[in-house]
């Protein structure tokens, strides 16, 4: 399918949720509330839904007989257009449930997949949302030809359909390289990108999706990004300039937003625009404190943040919109978990004095800031500082200078204490960088 098909996939249909929870899935949530946000974002209408707890699937339809039968009933009464799925069903289970009930049936992973070619903006974006896309359709193509007639023509003649599926096949598999290819240069250019930027601290924001990314970047660099109360609001990463405080200019980023069960085809596609979270010298990681699921929401982040190899990057997690708690209670219970988190409002901007000063510590933690004092013929350690630290000003006197510059401890280490002198600054001290302002980056 084309993205523009694919962006109407459940626009103003009716649809019925459905969801199989594990023995293991316990709480007091509604364990539809999530499905219901990703299909309203993608312009479906819920009318209804349907869950059932099993120790496993059913290997045929997902659901027991039962619960078909109960589905069955509950599509006709509303005259439903689709059924949307929170689990990932296998092509055999969409094949059967679609003979049964009669209209369409997607999962978890489809209706992700069409939340993101709708927002897809860059030329990126979209060519890694189709990658994805067409990944997860090229084993669901017999499903997509049903509807033709397997005209038996003798041996070794196949019916209409499945030369078509054929023919599909082969175009899918070639669009699917073509992609990679694509991708694959994209990620190397970005690569490139991020690495020139070595002259400045990055800071990356990464979170559950609607947690609060953009607004709280907005607000801490001035900056426009679009921000909406959507899931996947944002797809496309974007960079500006942050003056924090104590410190000093730094670059952030903002990033796609993550979820529960987010589907692995997705995550690999989109390795480009995550390669500002793998450059970043520390990460933000936004969480909705309001959120009734936060703490499992917070897991989901870190399990995403392992499977694309960051997990050990230094990170902060930041506790957004607690302006929206009724009570004292749900704060406290989440900080007993996660003690260090930093608790902010990124539309009030309450709580931003001890964000900066959780994210300068956190900064410093790999660096520190001296001023090395030198022979000002020193050309060799002048280089090594501007190449390895970032200089943030100069004095210099007849014969002696001082280079004020911040700098990574495994690098101070290698100065020679006989030709300079190192003298630590304290973090209040710190003056804006003399480096050029950088408004956005793309």
């Amino acid at each position: 399918m084309q993205n523009q098909e694919r962006k109407q996939a459940v626009d103003n249909e009716i649809a019925v949720l459905v969801r199989v929870l594990h023995e293991s899935e316990q709480g007091p949530f509604d364990p539809l509330d999530e499905l219901a946000g990703l299909a309203e974002t993608a312009g479906a209408v819920v009318v209804g839904s349907l869950t059932q707890r099993r120790e496993k699937p059913d290997t045929a339809t997902y659901l027991g007989k039962g619960k078909v039968d109960e589905l069955e009933r509950l599509v006709e009464f509303h005259a439903a257009d689709v059924v949307i799925f929170d689990n990932d069903l296998s092509a055999a289970q969409i094949r059967n449930l679609e003979q049964r009930l009669k209209v369409k049936v997607i999962d978890r992973t489809e209706l992700i997949l069409d939340i993101f070619a709708s927002r897809a903006q860059t030329w990126e974006s979209r060519l890694a949302v189709e990658l994805a896309q067409l990944e997860y359709s090229l084993p669901r193509l017999k499903r997509m030809w049903t509807h033709l007639s397997r005209i038996k023509m003798g041996v070794g003649m196949r019916g209409p359909g499945e030369k078509q599926l054929e023919v599909d096949r082969r175009l899918v598999e070639k669009r699917i390289h073509e992609l990679r290819t694509e991708l694959k240069k994209i990620e190397k250019r970005k690569e490139r990108t991020v690495s020139a930027r070595k002259d400045h601290m990055t800071v990356s924001l990464v979170g559950y999706t609607n947690a609060g990314k953009s607004t709280l970047m907005n607000s801490l660099t001035k900056a426009d990004v679009l921000a909406e109360d959507k899931l996947f609001a944002t797809l496309d990463t974007r960079t500006r300039r942050w003056h924090l405080p104590s410190w000093g200019p730094v670059l952030l980023s903002d990033t796609v937003g993550f979820i529960r069960d987010l589907p692995h085809r997705l995550i690999a596609s989109f390795k480009a625009t995550l390669e500002e979270a793998h450059q970043a010298d520390l990460l933000l990681h936004v969480a909705d404190a309001s959120h009734p699921q936060v703490i499992q929401q917070i897991s989901a982040v870190y399990d995403v943040l392992e499977e694309i190899g960051i997990e050990e990057k230094d990170t902060l997690l930041v506790l957004n919109k607690i302006d929206l708690l009724e009570d004292s209670v749900t704060l406290e219970s989440i900080l007993r978990r996660y003690p260090k988190a930093a608790r902010v409002s990124a539309k009030t901007q309450l709580g931003f004095d001890n964000l900066h000063r959780a994210v300068s510590d956190a900064l410093s933690r790999s660096f520190r800031d001296v001023e090395v004092e030198m022979d000002i013929s020193n050309g060799r350690l002048q280089a090594f500082l501007a190449a390895k630290g970032e200089v943030l000003s100069t004095q210099y006197t007849d014969t002696r200078m001082v280079v004020h510059c911040r700098i990574p401890l495994k690098y101070l280490g290698r100065v020679d204490t006989e030709e300079a002198e190192i003298r630590e600054r304290s973090p209040e001290t710190t003056e804006q960088s003399n480096t050029d302002p950088i408004d956005e980056v793309a």
